[in-house]
């Protein structure tokens, strides 16, 4: 059965998709069977950072409301994807959503769901499949609030288990005081760090060609590490 794991943020352009597919891309190197679930409806963007945009036909919101069959939906790669629906439909429940997501864990080993930034339906639907949650913050006091807030609606949803992810880390800014500490990070939300993802001026550049950053890049490695953890190995937060 798989793990399956809503990936939330509390505001948007915290790097949360680029999030998603890098550490779904590291999980299929472990060997692990990967389905990622773009849950962003009407601003979908998973289809691009996989580079399979052409091969979208239907959207999980189109087995939800019997228009296709799961095989139809999925768009089947390394990793496989299920694309968002383009607008919302009052066909969209919580019970009809979670269903069709959990119907897909016995084919899987993790189940990652892509939500879209904010605490509002969205972010609803797409927790209401999870086992699990992380919540993804970039070191900036607007930020980490609005994910402090974000991990209170997911234990009001019943998803206990949830880590932190610092994003888009920079020494320097920090070492100067224009950005928060990683102790300033897990002390404004309570939430226990999952990992740490360096600043990579290559992750912008990838998200608009549908490439992949370099093996070595300093995001693919934190990607590796974050895995790992997932998968309960005991890594570093940081690279030594």
């Amino acid at each position: 059965m798989a793990e399956i794991i809503v990936v939330a943020s509390g505001k948007g352009g915290s790097g949360k998709s680029s999030f998603v597919s890098g550490v779904s891309r590291a999980l299929a190197k472990m060997g692990k069977k990967v389905l990622a679930i773009d849950c962003d409806i009407g601003l979908r963007s998973l289809d691009l950072l996989f580079g399979v945009s052409e091969s979208v036909v239907f959207d999980w919101g189109d087995i939800v409301l019997d228009r296709c069959s799961a095989e139809q939906a999925v768009i089947k790669a390394e990793i496989d994807l299920l694309a968002a629906p383009r607008s919302f439909s009052d066909g969209l429940t919580l019970e009809a959503t979670a269903k069709v997501f959990k119907s897909f864990s016995d084919k899987y080993d993790y189940i990652l769901l892509d939500s879209p930034a904010g605490i509002d339906r969205g972010f609803q639907l797409a927790a209401c499949g999870a086992d699990k949650a992380i919540v993804i913050t970039t070191p900036d006091s607007v930020c980490v609030r609005s994910c402090a807030r974000a991990f209170d609606e997911l234990r009001r949803l019943g998803i206990e288990d949830t880590r932190l992810v610092i994003n888009m880390f920079e020494v320097k800014p920090v070492c100067k005081k224009k950005l928060l500490n990683i102790d300033q990070c897990i002390d404004e939300t309570g939430v226990q760090l999952l990992g740490i993802v360096p600043r990579d001026i290559n992750v912008g550049f990838c998200s608009v060609t549908g490439t992949v950053p370099g093996e070595f890049s300093p995001s693919t490695l934190a990607y590796s590490r974050i895995a790992k953890r997932i998968t309960g190995k005991r890594i570093p937060l940081v690279c030594e």
